[in-house]
């Protein structure tokens, strides 16, 4: 098979390059942008493979070994939830993942208070997946939504007013009850 051919079928099925011997860096890209999962037929991936696999699915982390913060920022960019995939991610790597999906937090250990914000900023429920969140976390997630209370143990009397506030302004908005 030419290479010109290998980079034809892999851009049709990126897991046809499981079959070819020898691919070209040109062709293990041509193959991870068709499918980004397709990283997993090849051995030891340049950064550049790397980079177009996560651009083009970020769970497909999941097949690289030790991937750099730069791939990992990719992978969690393209879908939060690939932080799951990360051993110990930075804060940065953190913070990108739940500004894709505040509900990634759900994979965080330990995240700090401005990864709970960015987390419960992009969605309110996100503070379900909190353990003892701050104050301020509280207010920034029934700031979003008000029917987020509902998972906040003894929630402050500031935290209540602000979220039968936003409930009554919803009820208002909606027209009904």
């Amino acid at each position: 098979m030419t290479k010109e051919e290998q980079l034809e079928t892999v851009k049709q099925d990126g897991y046809a390059i499981q079959v070819i011997k020898n691919p070209t860096e040109a062709v293990k890209i041509e193959a991870v942008k068709q499918n980004g999962y397709s990283i997993r037929f090849i051995n030891n991936p340049s950064k550049a493979v790397q980079l177009e696999a996560v651009k083009q699915n970020g769970y497909s982390i999941q097949f690289i070994k030790n991937p750099s913060e730069e791939v990992q920022l990719e992978a969690v960019k393209q879908d939060g939830y690939s932080i799951q995939f990360i051993k110990n991610p930075s804060e940065a790597v953190q913070l990108e993942a739940v500004k894709e999906n505040g509900s990634a937090i759900y994979y965080i250990k330990n995240p700090s208070e401005e990864v709970q914000l960015e987390a419960v900023k992009q969605n309110g429920y996100a503070i379900q997946f909190i353990k003892n969140p701050s104050e301020v976390v509280q207010l920034e997630a029934v700031k979003q939504d008000g029917y987020t209370i509902q998972f906040l143990k003894n929630p402050s009397e500031e935290v209540k007013d602000l979220a039968f506030k936003r409930i009554r302004e919803s009820i208002e908005k909606e027209g009904t009850w």
